[in-house]
């Protein structure tokens, strides 16, 4: 069976609670894209469980529309892309470094990281799309892929910075401005190189299996509510920031709360016989 007779882009819409007009231009880009980011939560519950989460279209399917799940970059990018590709973009998936809370050099980081680049008709340079990075410094709104300018979109600052590299493609870093501190904080380092399905699907299982991931040791949960509030779980720590980037933060007593919070706060149908905090 094809990914496209695997994907079903009304279902999809329908869960995100998209009802825009489905033309390939900048504002379904935009919408689809915000949509997404709001609907579907950032969770690492498959890792957790010691399982590789699939990337094929159905299971894609299956558990984030059609289940109340969400997923990690590898999930939520690859069913933006088969959206986006379903309305008439052309979408080329890209990797990058993960230098958010990291030491050290871009370089010195592996391509653990996955986002889209995306040609829009009528628009003069191509968009950075990304719906799968969790954390409270990633996008909410595509940002034309081009240095040198501040980004507004739904409440954050963003900006593409050119980097020092050895290489012979151009090194480019997506930065976050603090709202708090007015501080910008690096989240990932990337080149324009194409990368394939098959590329993701070893990304994905060393994140998902490898002993030393973070993704295997502890929840990571993450949700941005439509008032700009962002939600975070991790392990046992919950923290809500709000808009203005300030934080209050608390730790869950034990697995009965984690799991109530994962459902009422997430949006997480956790998975009978699935423990969120060992």
């Amino acid at each position: 069976m094809s990914d496209k007779e695997q994907y079903d882009l009304d279902a999809y819409l329908d869960r995100i609670g998209w009802q825009g007009e489905r033309r390939a231009g900048l504002a379904t880009l935009r919408g689809v894209h915000l949509a997404h980011s709001l609907a579907l939560p950032f969770e690492n519950l498959d890792p957790v469980a010691g399982a590789a989460p699939s990337l094929a279209p159905g299971d894609l399917m299956a558990k984030m529309v059609r289940g109340r799940r969400g997923g990690y970059c590898y999930e939520h990018n690859t069913l933006l892309r088969l959206a986006l590709e379903a309305l008439g973009f052309r979408v080329t998936p890209l990797a990058g470094r993960v230098v958010l809370g990291a030491e050290g050099p871009p370089g010195s980081r592996p391509r653990t990281h996955a986002m889209l680049r995306v040609e829009v008709a009528d628009e003069p340079w191509p968009y950075l799309a990304d719906v799968g990075f969790g954390a409270v410094g990633g996008l909410l709104l595509p940002v034309p892929l081009v240095t040198g300018t501040e980004y507004e979109g739904a409440g954050r600052l963003h900006r593409l910075v050119p980097l020092q590299d050895e290489g012979p493609l151009e090194l480019w870093e997506l930065q976050a401005r603090d709202r708090r501190t007015g501080r910008w904080a690096g989240q990932y380092a990337f080149t324009q190189e194409p990368f394939t399905a098959g590329d993701f699907e070893v990304f994905n299982w060393f994140v998902a299996t490898h002993p030393r991931s973070p993704f295997t040791r502890r929840p990571y949960l993450q949700r941005t509510l439509p008032d700009g509030r962002h939600l975070a779980l991790d392990g046992a720590r919950f923290t809500e920031t709000r808009a203005d980037g300030t934080a209050t933060e608390r730790t869950l007593t034990g697995e009965t709360e984690a799991r109530r919070v994962a459902q009422a706060d997430f949006g997480i149908a956790v998975p009978t016989g699935m423990t969120l905090l060992a």
